[in-house]
């Protein structure tokens, strides 16, 4: 029996990177690119407007980052498999992004075996890490998804605290969001009060210390 075409998504901010990923699998059968999206508004149209099988997306993606982005898709697409595909490393975001629902996981630098490796355990809904991706961080989060803590920001005050860092206005968050300006005052209120920030500066140093922007 043919195996079945596999239906992939990109998104990267990066139109080089795109399309190196868009070449590399496309000269393997069975592999077709239904959509290609620079940001994280994109992305989830797209998603939903083709419905793919797997989403290739970076970490570092403007307006929303590739966490954030992780949860949308589940939340609109459940049986959508997502391959994080990006140059961080750091072992606490590598655990958030699979909580969030994500199951493989390659670093840019890894090489290109990788990236198919993971396209061909995702596409039989089998997880993949590649060999930068540690067994003892593995382990950990599988200890850790049934009790483990939760990360001090809710999904939202994530998303805003990513747009205020970005330099957006809460007009403009509150568009991007679909949200009312007061709301937008809220969670910047709540996230500050969390982690115990008194300054936009220190909100900022928190996005980029964190990786929820890049510096």
């Amino acid at each position: 029996m043919p195996s079945p075409t596999r239906r992939v998504l990109i998104a990267d901010d990066h139109d080089v990177i795109r399309r190196g990923v868009r070449t590399l699998l496309e000269s393997r059968p069975h592999h077709q690119i239904v959509a290609e999206a620079a940001n994280r508004r994109e992305a989830l149209e797209l998603a939903r407007a083709t419905a793919p099988d797997i989403a290739v997306i970076d970490y570092s993606l403007p307006e929303l980052n590739g966490l954030d982005l992780t949860v949308a898709l589940k939340a609109a697409l459940p049986r959508i498999e997502i391959l994080i595909y990006t140059m961080h490393d750091r072992e606490d975001l590598i655990l958030e992004v699979l909580r969030a629902g994500a199951r493989g996981y390659v670093l840019k630098s890894d090489s290109e075996k990788h990236l198919f490796g993971a396209i061909d355990a995702l596409s039989i809904h089998r997880p993949y890490f590649s060999d930068a991706i540690s067994e003892t961080l593995l382990d950990r989060f599988l200890e850790t998804t049934s009790g483990g803590s939760s990360t001090t920001l809710t999904h939202r005050e994530r998303e805003v605290v990513q747009l205020i860092a970005e330099g957006k206005i809460n007009k403009e968050i509150g568009h991007i969001l679909n949200i009312s300006v007061k709301t937008v005052e809220t969670h910047r209120a709540s996230s500050m009060h969390k982690l115990k920030l008194k300054t936009t500066a220190e909100l900022v140093r928190y996005a980029v210390r964190n990786n929820i922007i890049e510096a």
